[in-house]
């Protein structure tokens, strides 16, 4: 979970192949602020759709701390850490604003949540479901959240309704 209310100074961790979680709780009990956005993924496995939560930016994690300490080396030192993004001598800073932008988009456990900027004609594809990875224009929008898109499927449009939650912008 990330307090919001303390500032820090935010860098960007690049991780081994599949070692998110391993790199987040060992960032964790070392005493570093992570932050993990995630979102909602479909996909094709074994002749099903299976949707789970994947990272949003699939092989990097956000890390907080004071570089002036040294800790950076520790960082690049933790199972599952590849190595802090940087240019030249140490690590970059990733600007204060971005990730306050990108936290206001997740809950409190980093989850991604539905824009609130959709409007009719947008194009977007669906992120869960049987249809996920098609593209789609919004029709109309109900105050409910559920939103009628026209999907292009084999030449022709056909009217589909989804939650607002299953739309990522194109």
């Amino acid at each position: 979970m990330i307090d919001r209310d303390r500032t820090f100074t935010w860098y960007l961790a690049q991780l081994k192949p599949n070692c998110a979680v391993v790199a987040q709780n060992n960032l964790k009990r070392q005493g570093f602020e992570t932050f993990l956005p995630v979102h909602e993924e479909t996909r094709g496995k074994n002749g099903k759709f299976v949707t789970k939560m994947a990272p949003l930016f699939p092989g990097y994690i956000f890390v907080a701390f004071n570089a002036a300490k040294g800790l950076w080396r520790k960082i690049n030192s933790t199972y599952g850490v590849s190595r802090l993004v940087g240019f030249g001598q140490g690590p970059t800073e990733v600007p204060a604003e971005i990730m306050q932008q990108l936290m206001a988009r997740c809950d409190e456990h980093g989850r991604l949540l539905p824009s609130g900027r959709l409007q009719p004609g947008d194009r977007v594809t669906l992120a869960t479901g049987p249809l996920a990875s098609f593209a789609a224009e919004i029709e109309a929008i109900a105050p409910d959240q559920r939103v009628w898109v026209l999907l292009d499927i084999m030449g022709g449009q056909t009217r589909v309704t989804v939650g607002a939650d299953q739309l990522r912008p194109i």
